[in-house]
């Protein structure tokens, strides 16, 4: 878990010195609009989603986790720092083949490294092993900005920013290469009738509960307002583009410090009070995003807040699909949980970015805290939530 939680801290620094800088890339440099930087994000995470589902069905079918994971995080860490190069003449065509190479390595990988979590810690801490995940995650997050800040504030060219990214993009390959040896939980053995299966009957042998969740989390991905439109809603509210990464590395450290009191939570006080908690505040924080007036100290506390609603049902959700599910079907469980939130991202992404051209911010936000309540109050009604 501590390799795996280390990986993830130094391709989070590599990935977020790219992604704050990326919108303003893609608006100022190659001209694209809010319905673009949507599309192209929604096809990233769709990507990323599918990949999941299937690296999911490969571990479940003895593909060993340490080739997937190392995989998945080698096609990543070697595609991102390249979409700097992309030129006027072909635009942002090029910046979504990146991140779509991207999004790959991303789908290959989060399957098998959850599933692996999973199997190798026991139920009533899972939610803290999977806090102290996120936490190391989100650490890179903070990590990733203030360095592209940095970068930035030594007059480096923004598209050179970029290519800086491929130096702890080689941390990652090196630490997984010689602290990941492969070992994972012996697995319960799987009837050969699921373990062959297709796609429906390997999700007609999940438990009922898991499904209900991956549903419903895939409605409230529709609702999932991507970090690059809450980018352009700072920079609506005035922060400049050299305070765009310093901002997005404090929403980061808000997740850093919410998330693992949030795994211990769940540990002590169960799934649902958690999930409550959690959604009830997001959709609050949407409302304020859509209808407080636009500043940059409210661009800043709404921001941070919102990243603290993010990140208090991360672990509560993980927990929830490893309690449920036996070992051996766990591979299937996350991928389905993750393709489900990306299927869903790619229609969310457009819908919201196309009202967000054509409506204002706050209809998309809108849109998205009416979606976000309605879905939540829904799944926690079901008794499977405890």
């Amino acid at each position: 878990m501590w390799v795996l939680g280390l990986a993830a801290l130094l391709n989070d620094a590599g990935s977020e010195m790219i992604t704050p800088l990326l919108p303003v890339f893609l608006s100022l440099t190659l001209g694209a609009g809010p319905a673009i930087i949507g599309l192209i994000e929604g096809i990233a995470e769709a990507t990323s989603s599918l990949c999941k589902v299937w690296s999911g069905r490969w571990v479940d079918r003895g593909v060993p986790a340490r080739r997937l994971v190392i995989g998945g995080y080698l096609v990543s860490v070697s595609s991102r720092p390249w979409i700097g190069l992309a030129g006027l003449a072909i635009g942002w065509p090029v910046v979504m083949g990146l991140r779509f190479l991207d999004r790959v390595g991303k789908g290959v990988r989060t399957s098998p490294r959850d599933a692996l979590i999973a199997d190798v810690v026991q139920e009533g801490v899972r939610g803290r092993a999977f806090g102290v995940h996120r936490a190391m995650d989100h650490t890179g997050a903070v990590i990733g900005p203030l360095l592209a800040a940095a970068l930035l504030a030594a007059q480096v060219p923004l598209r050179e920013v970029f290519l800086w990214a491929l130096v702890p993009g080689a941390g990652v390959v090196l630490v997984l290469w010689f602290g990941l040896h492969g070992h994972r939980a012996e697995t319960a053995p799987v009837p050969v009738e699921i373990a062959d299966s297709g796609f429906l009957a390997s999700w007609r042998a999940l438990p009922t509960d898991v499904r209900r969740l991956v549903t419903g989390s895939g409605v409230l991905a529709l609702a999932a307002v991507p970090e690059v439109l809450l980018v352009l809603w700072a920079t609506e509210a005035g922060v400049p583009v050299v305070g765009i990464p310093l901002l997005w590395a404090g929403t980061s450290l808000a997740k850093v410090l919410a998330v693992y009191p949030a795994g211990w939570a769940v540990d002590r006080f169960g799934v649902r009070r958690l999930l409550v908690l959690g959604w009830s505040a997001r959709v609050c924080l949407l409302f304020a995003l859509a209808f407080v007036g636009k500043s940059i100290p409210s661009a800043v506390l709404l921001l941070v807040l919102y990243a603290v609603t993010v990140a208090s049902t991360e672990p509560a959700e993980r927990a929830w699909i490893g309690n449920a599910t036996r070992q051996g079907l766990r591979g299937r469980a996350y991928g389905g949980y993750h393709m489900a939130i990306g299927i869903a991202a790619l229609p969310g992404a457009v819908i919201l970015g196309a009202l967000w051209q054509w409506a204002g911010s706050a209809s998309a936000l809108g849109f998205a805290a009416a979606l976000t309540a309605g879905t939540a109050a829904w799944l926690l009604r079901q008794p499977s939530a405890r």
